[in-house]
């Protein structure tokens, strides 16, 4: 390995080695009720990749990725089993905040801590040469990812999404709220589920 500044750290020479930076990283650990528990799989033959929000409590514990309901639904979604989700040779799960945030006073998890992604997604991005893909589930994803070019909010992105193919598939973030979500938008699950599965069938 060989130190740049780029970085502010020491530079990986591999994905495994910048996988065991990630791993190790305590950036943000004094913002962490729980402490540091980076949580992500990736492999260098990886053709999907999943760019959620933050773990929650249930894959804190687990270190498991998408270890939860959401899990559960977002597998749905994709139209695959959990054999296949949780192959890292062929889905890359790379969240936008590696280790649970904490809760807001008012409930729901707290944002993505913001300096995980900028600090590790460009060095780990680059060792993904394989990605055909990327799923951005939820709002955080779309405007670290999609920036000015995403519309005005969740929905109208999610609805917009040939305007980010073939490269890009936004989704809502698949938690219990979503249910209700799916029910005001049905063109969700006639449009937009099929393609996607359709494209993950294709890569997988």
């Amino acid at each position: 390995m060989s130190f740049d500044r780029s970085y502010g750290m020491v530079k990986p020479d591999s994905l495994e080695q910048l996988l065991s930076q990630i791993r190790k990283c305590r950036l943000c650990e004094k913002h962490l009720p729980l402490g540091p528990r980076p949580v992500l799989r990736a492999k260098a033959t990886a053709r999907l990749l999943i760019i959620g929000q933050a773990p929650g409590t249930r894959v804190h514990a687990s270190g498991i990725p998408w270890d939860d309901p959401s899990g559960d639904r977002l597998r749905l979604w994709l139209g695959i089993d959990t054999t296949a989700f949780y192959d890292p040779d062929r889905v890359a799960i790379v969240p936008m905040g590696f280790c649970y945030p904490g809760r807001l006073p008012q409930g729901g998890d707290r944002p993505p801590r913001p300096e995980c992604a900028p600090t590790w997604h460009p060095a780990l991005l680059a060792e993904l040469p394989a990605i055909e893909l990327t799923v951005l589930a939820g709002a955080y994803a779309q405007a670290h990812v999609l920036g000015a070019k995403r519309a005005g909010n969740v929905t109208e992105t999610v609805r917009a999404w040939r305007r980010y193919a073939p490269g890009y598939m936004p989704l809502p973030h698949p938690s219990w709220r979503t249910k209700g979500w799916q029910k005001r938008n049905p063109w969700f699950e006639e449009d937009v589920l099929p393609e996607l599965r359709r494209q993950v069938l294709a890569l997988l």
